[in-house]
């Protein structure tokens, strides 16, 4: 479309060229009067404007393109650039999601692995206190009969040596001298009649 489009402006530039410079000649050769001269003049005008025009349309047709075309590339790649970052950005805020969502379920399966642990710790503490708690009885009843045994013995012995006490009380009472001589011979008669 911009072939045809420049091929009928250069058409057209080069005709009304032609014109013009045919009418002035031709005005210039017979000698033409004010009004025609007016009617040269213009169109003289006309056909500067249209020079101008083309040649600002030329200039527009051949500079600005590459400045349009380079300024749409710039565009273009600033697109492609925030077309990059937004995709890029959308997948990080895909894996923080991501994230967000697997740091609550691992969140929950840490509070549910400290529950367990709790509770087995908590089960692990109430079975060694159960069972200081027996050894701390068998150490207690031990100790008890240890005690009550040396209670019995230290019990026996006091009432034997009550008893004794009492016995010899007892014996100095009743024993007058004739009655020691008396048994003090019996012994040694016993004593004699023995085979030795």
């Amino acid at each position: 479309m911009k072939r045809p489009l420049s091929t009928i402006l250069h058409g057209l530039l080069a005709s009304s060229l032609m014109l013009t410079l045919a009418a002035a000649s031709q005005a210039a050769q017979e000698g033409a009067t004010p009004a025609e001269q007016t009617l040269a003049g213009t169109i003289f005008k006309w056909i500067h404007f249209l020079i101008v025009v083309a040649l600002a349309y030329w200039v527009f047709a051949k500079l600005l393109p590459p400045y349009a075309r380079h300024n749409a590339d710039r565009i273009s790649a600033a697109i492609s650039k925030s077309t990059a970052a937004k995709a890029e950005a959308e997948r990080q805020l895909k894996e923080a999601v991501e994230k967000l969502s697997r740091l609550e379920q691992e969140v929950m399966q840490f509070r549910e692995q400290a529950k367990k642990d709790a509770a087995a710790e908590w089960d692990r503490l109430r079975h060694m206190t159960q069972a200081d708690v027996h050894k701390v009885g068998i150490a207690a009843k031990a100790e008890i009969d240890a005690a009550e045994r040396a209670a019995r013995v230290e019990l026996k012995a006091l009432a034997a040596k009550l008893a004794v006490d009492r016995a010899e009380s007892l014996i100095t009472g009743r024993l007058t001298p004739t009655l020691q001589e008396s048994m003090f011979n019996n012994f040694v008669h016993s004593l004699q009649e023995t085979p030795n």
